[in-house]
């Protein structure tokens, strides 16, 4: 808090507009006033009052007292002054700790001065006379003592899909491989340490790159990445309009005020890990998922109970102030892309409802991946002792036991909060997907619905990613491509997420004849929507076929004297490793056929290699060999 104290032989106000829409409203306080002997406060509550407002206010008051008993004034006038700091308290934060500071400078008056308060929020015509004498000018700062975040307690059991507890240590004995790595890191905080990671330098092959010019833990994305990054944003969207109901698609800032009441509370409810930035005398948090500016809209619309479940979806650019230590390659990120969607619901029934789908999604594209998740269900005492039924509902329907941490209840927005993880190939248990139970924003947002008695009523809100981040389900595909190289077996990027699909190379790139048919070929695979590129290099074939190895393309099709004879393509496939004859039209339908159900997104590079320029992250190539690997905490 700031101050700016002044020993006034008189000073005179009156409120003329507002200056704010939250500003408080007349009546409480005087419109207009004029004082004489008046020790005038000017004072800027700042961000960090809010942290102990208690603390400050007694801190001021105590020396506001003392000044004005040391100057002899009459009264004490508290006046709201948003000028001595850039770094201001949101709105009802900063009105609440003035009203605290002018009460308890009236509780500690007794007959020595009257305490007054002006206006907080409005544009103010003001008139000062100041004395002049040595005390009549002071300024203050008065820092509080701040709060540190308790650590919250959590207790832990496993339950089973039968309704049995067990302590985790006692489920150690019957757990999974996987299922007691996730046990011993999360309930038993065990460490395994430093560890190698060869999805690290996958990431870097495929062109995600740190960028050394920005903020820590802030990635770029090459051109192979970028298309990545493109596909699964367009993937996310694709299975959350297969729920089943309604859901719009939406696009918002990534940059929320936090004088804004509701973005406060949610951003004080999350954690100490907001991305926090300072401009214009205005405090912004960086969003840390699309909860922000679908709340915003939805706050806006006039829904019945016939509209019911109701989704939004945004692929939202996340920002979470990850610690030095903790950012991963592609895995842990300070900037990230979350596609979220969220869904309106009736009530916690509904809401079990509902997520019936959203599990059945959650673990088919796991298993899509040759991946299997294991559940951490973060869960409140009060959901724990009073819908115990609903939580064995939503186990049964994983098929495993899940590890349920609990929480005291009221400390957060949800009641259930639910993280699906894959163990990796470093033997880490990863989050991925997720979905929570959310009882608390639509209330605090002003989300509402009119029932079938036509009564106002909060929906229950559904958060969920169905995939987990863009970044981190990207991090699952490259797992899973470096889980099937340890059984021995050629690793690969499923077709639909391929950076280039298919690659045609002519034995001769000046022959025209093989030339021509290169180009027939690659525009009508591009008609389709097809990922296709011309490698015309004047390189050897086997130069020109390893570096299309290197890129994983799905399909390379080499075309030479005998291939423009027959109009057929010589192409090999990656996964399979066979070799075969196939014309043009052959070649798109087994291309369709691998991407049929998932999105065709335009490639990042041009149709010719030799166009490129040297692209160095393609250079890279992954291998299991111990000296190539990469480590990672």
């Amino acid at each position: 808090m700031k101050a700016l104290l002044i020993h006034a032989k008189e000073f005179y106000y009156k409120a003329r507009s507002k200056a704010i829409a939250d500003a408080e409203e007349l009546g409480a306080v005087p419109e207009s006033l004029h004082l004489e002997n008046v020790l005038v406060a000017f004072t800027t509550v700042e961000e960090v009052d809010a942290q102990a407002p208690s603390d400050v206010v007694e801190k001021a008051a105590l020396d506001i007292d003392d000044v004005a008993r040391r100057v002899g004034a009459k009264n004490v006038l508290v006046y709201p002054y948003a000028h001595l700091s850039s770094k201001l308290a949101p709105g009802h934060i900063a009105v609440k700790i003035l009203r605290m500071l002018a009460e308890k400078l009236d509780n500690i008056a007794k007959d020595a001065y009257t305490v007054y308060r002006a206006p907080f929020g409005w544009y103010k015509e003001f008139k000062l006379h100041c004395l002049g004498h040595p005390l009549s000018e002071l300024s203050r700062s008065y820092t509080p003592q701040t709060i540190t975040r308790p650590k919250i307690e959590k207790k832990y059991f496993v339950l089973t899909p039968s309704g049995e507890v067990y302590e985790p240590e006692e489920y150690l004995k019957k757990a999974s491989k996987e299922m007691k790595i996730l046990i011993e890191k999360e309930a038993l905080g065990k460490e395994i340490g430093e560890v190698e990671n060869p999805v690290n330098e996958l990431c870097s092959k495929f062109g995600f790159e740190w960028e050394p010019m920005g903020d820590y833990g802030h990635m770029r994305y090459e051109p192979h990445a970028s298309l990545l990054i493109d596909a699964v944003s367009e993937y996310a969207w694709l299975l959350a309009r297969t729920l089943g109901i309604p859901v719009l698609k939406i696009r918002g800032t990534n940059m929320f005020d936090l004088s804004s009441k509701p973005v406060y509370e949610h951003a004080q409810l999350y954690g100490d890990r907001l991305y926090e930035i300072w401009t214009d005398r205005k405090h912004l948090v960086l969003r840390y998922a699309a909860c922000h500016q679908q709340f915003a809209m939805l706050k806006d619309y006039v829904l019945s109970y016939r509209d019911l479940p109701l989704g939004m979806f945004e692929v939202a650019d996340s920002y979470r102030l990850e610690q030095s230590g903790e950012v991963t390659l592609c895995f842990r990120l300070r900037r990230f892309y979350m596609p979220d969607l969220h869904i309106l619901t009736k009530g916690l029934e509904e809401a079990v409802k509902v997520s019936e789908k959203l599990q059945e999604v959650i673990h088919r594209e796991a298993k899509k991946l040759g991946q299997e998740y294991y559940a951490v269900y973060n869960v409140t005492e009060d959901f724990w002792e009073e819908k115990r039924d609903m939580l064995l509902e939503l186990i049964r329907r994983d098929g495993k036991p899940a590890l349920i941490a609990l929480y005291p209840a009221g400390i957060y927005y949800w009641v259930v909060n639910v993280e699906y993880h894959i163990v990796d190939s470093a033997g880490r248990p990863r989050e991925i997907a997720t979905y929570q139970f959310d009882i608390g924003n639509a209330k605090r947002f002003g989300i509402k619905y009119v029932d079938e008695n036509n009564n106002e009523k909060y929906p229950i809100i559904i958060h969920t990613a169905l995939i987990g981040s863009v970044e981190r389900y990207i991090y699952m595909i490259f797992d899973s491509a470096v889980k099937t190289e340890q059984k021995g077996q050629t690793p690969y990027l499923p077709t639909w997420l391929a950076p280039i699909q298919v690659r045609l190379i002519p034995l001769n790139p000046k022959d025209e004849k093989q030339l021509n048919l290169a180009e027939k070929t690659a525009t009508l695979l591009e008609e389709n929507l097809v990922r296709v590129d011309i490698d015309d290099r004047d390189l050897s074939l086997g130069k020109r076929i390893r570096d299309a190895a290197r890129e994983w393309i799905p399909y390379i099709g080499v075309i030479g004297a005998r291939e423009v004879e027959t109009g057929t393509i010589n192409v090999t496939i990656r996964r399979t490793n066979d070799r075969i004859a196939l014309t043009p039209e052959e070649l798109l339908q087994r291309v369709i056929n691998d991407i049929r159900g998932y999105p065709r997104v335009q490639q990042t590079l041009p149709r010719y290699v030799s166009q490129r320029p040297s692209l160095v992250y393609l250079e890279k190539s992954i291998t299991l060999r111990q000296e190539e690997r990469t480590k990672t905490n």
